[in-house]
């Protein structure tokens, strides 16, 4: 019994550390703007929104032209599967003939 608790311990511990497992990414440059919920970053010739709230550590105070590094997570919010189109399935289904009709031919020489 103590060892069915404790694998049920285990596995719970490693399930909670793989979601945990997101890759860090980060980013620095100039502070274009600063909102409760977006802070607007330079980076290069592009402006990248980095969403933000009551749990994102600070340090300082951040203001408009201020150097930052940020870093951040990409998480799957929603994910939506998609069926594939006719034109793309028919194009896969008269490639697949050709390359059997190729290695037909090339059994029967």
């Amino acid at each position: 019994m103590k060892r069915t608790i404790g694998l049920f311990a285990v596995m719970l511990f490693l399930s909670a550390a793989s979601l945990v497992a997101a890759k860090d990414y980060q980013v620095t440059g100039p502070v274009v703007d600063v909102k409760e919920d977006v802070i607007i970053v330079k980076k290069g010739n592009e402006n990248w929104e980095i969403a933000r709230d009551k749990n994102t550590k600070t340090t300082g105070d951040i203001k408009k032209g201020d150097r930052v590094m940020i870093k951040y997570k990409m998480t799957a919010t929603s994910i939506e599967g998609k069926e594939p189109t006719k034109a793309k399935t028919e194009a896969k289904a008269k490639t697949k003939a050709k390359t059997e009709e190729k290695k037909a031919e090339a059994k029967t020489k």
